[in-house]
């Protein structure tokens, strides 16, 4: 009995220690060092140098930028920052409802297959797993509302150009 709880206290020591170790890994770096590599932190480098050459933006810049071709052969460029001190003082709570129309699985999916070129509701309500026609109606009025998607005729959808890279930036974040 005694061996056992020797064994057990063993092996809880052990995973506290293999714990501990995952958590202190670093296979990338979170955040970019004080001093980036230019060449590896190469659009960060040129938001510093424009924060150097721009007082109001001293406190710090945000930014999201991409430029991508749709899989329907659209390309998309975009690019938005904002000084942080601005975002920091902004009231948040003001834009849940654009991340509340993201936080349903079905929602995601629609966003996925309409920016893979399925733009009716006909072709999105033969898709699996995203329910019946009615529940497919309100979660795209749920995307409509706020913005993520818009109406290009009857029962036609499209990701509109200015939310395609805000949209990817956050999923991208989201893997963090």
């Amino acid at each position: 009995m005694t061996e056992d709880i020797a064994a057990l206290r063993a092996h809880l020591q052990d995973l506290t220690a293999r714990v501990e170790a995952l958590e202190h890994r670093s296979d990338a770096p979170e955040f970019a060092p004080d001093t980036p590599d230019a060449e590896t932190f190469w659009a960060l480098e040129g938001l510093r140098t424009r924060q150097g050459a721009h007082p109001a933006t001293a406190s710090g810049t945000v930014m999201l930028v991409g430029s991508l071709t749709l899989p329907d052969g659209a390309p998309v460029a975009w690019q938005e920052a904002t000084g942080t001190a601005g975002l920091l003082e902004s009231v948040w709570s003001e834009r849940a409802a654009a991340f509340a129309a993201l936080g349903h699985p079905v929602r995601l999916e629609l966003l996925r297959h309409i920016l893979n070129g399925i733009h009716t509701t006909a072709e999105l309500a033969e898709l699996d797993d995203l329910g019946t026609t009615g529940q497919l109606h309100h979660h795209l009025r749920q995307l409509i509302s706020a913005g993520w998607v818009r109406q290009t005729g009857r029962g036609s959808y499209e990701v509109p150009a200015t939310r395609v890279v805000p949209l990817l930036t956050g999923l991208l974040g989201a893997e963090r």
